[in-house]
């Protein structure tokens, strides 16, 4: 099913318009950049400082999870090296397939915007992590299965990275403010 779905994407919505669109969007979603832009945004800005941390900390356990662990275990092949017919609009992929690690890195830092911005943000984050991942099949990189592999995962880090860096983040400050203390009072 996970082939025929891909078949049909190719077949039935691939043009030169959406095309475009989504090659722009898998590039965006190329070694979580986008993701390390948003999340040093919002590091430099105080109020937001803490959400960024938690982002970084989140993308850094995507890739120990998905590309260090997973990946190698599961070694799934790509569905363009499997399915006859299936043809790719970017450069092939040296990795294995699953998990999709643009839509584990997409939805890890969504979870985090979700969890500490205005859902404004959040829901922007969540439109272009949607697209990125849809992007992945879309390209014929990756299978549905990859994606939502993916998600889910991305979801876990996030919620990892949420309180990992949370708690991080506050014993820092604490210890900030402990100097602070200390300078104070001599």
């Amino acid at each position: 099913m996970d082939g025929q779905i891909l078949l049909w994407l190719q077949d039935n919505l691939r043009n030169p318009v959406l095309d475009a669109v989504f090659v722009f969007f898998t590039y965006l979603g190329n070694a979580g950049i986008i993701w390390g832009i948003v999340a040093t945004v919002l590091i430099l800005i105080k109020a937001t400082r803490k959400a960024g941390v938690c982002c970084f900390i989140a993308c850094f356990m995507v890739a120990i999870l998905n590309e260090g662990i997973i990946k190698h275990l599961v070694n799934r092949p790509r569905p363009f090296t499997e399915i006859d017919g299936l043809s790719i609009l970017i450069r092939a992929p040296g990795s294995s397939s699953f998990p999709s690690g643009h839509t584990a890195t997409a939805f890890a830092v969504t979870t985090i915007l979700f969890l500490m911005l205005p859902k404004k943000y959040s829901f922007i984050a969540l439109v272009v992590a949607g697209c990125i991942s849809f992007s992945r099949m879309y390209v014929g990189v990756h299978y549905p299965t990859d994606v939502l592999g993916g998600l889910i995962s991305g979801i876990v880090c996030g919620f990892m990275g949420f309180f990992t860096g949370s708690h991080i983040y506050d014993r820092s400050v604490d210890k900030g403010k402990d100097k602070e203390e200390i300078k104070g009072e001599s």
